[in-house]
């Protein structure tokens, strides 16, 4: 079955006076003659694009599209007339009626949408009203697991980002470190999963294994430096970001551990790798 607003495995039935024709062996797809890739030929397979025309008629195209149907993407909207409309990356932009809009959205800006299909029409629509459309339950993750985040919105508390095309979370102001800004995609992290349902994240890994990593990162970076790093205790966050890419608290936990192997020294202010002669 066709799925219109997806990328679809179709064969090259016949040619035409506007293109090839495709089919999946029920549903006919014309292919644009200007997006045919060189040296396709009847009886092959190609990956298009689909969506409908004005017309009803159902078109492809190889171009690359930002976002699926299903998909969660950061668009610019292109044209404000009667709604908006948001440039796909292809020929065809997706249309964000008024209603569907979170706050009123403007030519020129860029926009966290979700992507959907009329079911009444099989236009391509999007929505800005993100909660909408994403998960609440039934959660495909577990504390400390890897995930990936898109950056929707700034809030009083942090950064809310929607995890995996599919749930949304909450990035505090406190776990980050470096600039971020709406539409970024990033790697993250479980940090954890609320009573309520609430999704904390973070952009540090968590767990033994992390802290097994920044060791040899420190340690490292100890012996290139003479054997002194200007970090401790009463280092900034930002400092220790700036310099390691870990939080404060992955920081001090990494340096403890050290300690307690007797491979470095600490003050308020710095860390000092311990030679043969200290550790005796």
């Amino acid at each position: 079955m066709i799925e219109i607003g997806k990328y679809n495995e179709l064969r090259v039935l016949s040619k035409s006076e506007a293109g090839l024709n495709l089919t999946d062996g029920d549903k006919m797809v014309i292919l644009p003659y200007v997006h045919v890739p060189k040296g396709l030929e009847i009886g092959d397979n190609v990956s298009v694009f689909v969506f409908v025309q004005k017309d009803g008629r159902l078109t492809g195209t190889t171009q690359k599209a930002y976002a699926e149907v299903g998909d969660f993407a950061f668009l610019k909207v292109v044209s404000d007339e009667d709604g908006v409309f948001m440039d796909l990356g292809i020929d065809k932009d997706v249309y964000v009626p008024d209603r569907e809009q979170k706050r009123p959205m403007q030519k020129g800006y860029k926009y966290v949408v979700y992507v959907y299909l009329d079911e009444s029409n099989d236009r391509l629509l999007a929505s800005s009203k993100l909660y909408d459309f994403v998960e609440e339950e039934n959660f495909d993750f577990e504390e400390g697991d890897e995930v990936s985040l898109l950056i929707t919105e700034e809030t009083d508390l942090g950064f809310n980002a929607i995890i995996n095309n599919t749930y949304i979370g909450l990035l505090y102001h406190n776990e980050v470190f470096d600039n971020i800004q709406i539409g970024d995609t990033r790697k993250g992290w479980i940090k954890k999963i609320r009573v309520e349902g609430k999704i904390d994240l973070t952009l540090q890994p968590s767990g033994y294994g992390h802290i097994l990593d920044s060791k040899e990162v420190i340690l490292a970076a100890l012996k290139k430096s003479g054997g002194v790093i200007e970090l401790g205790d009463k280092s900034s966050p930002e400092e220790i970001y700036h310099r390691f890419q870990i939080s404060k608290s992955a920081f001090k936990k990494t340096i403890g551990s050290l300690y307690k192997e007797r491979l470095i020294m600490l003050s308020d202010d710095s860390i000092r790798l311990l030679s043969d002669d200290d550790a005796e």
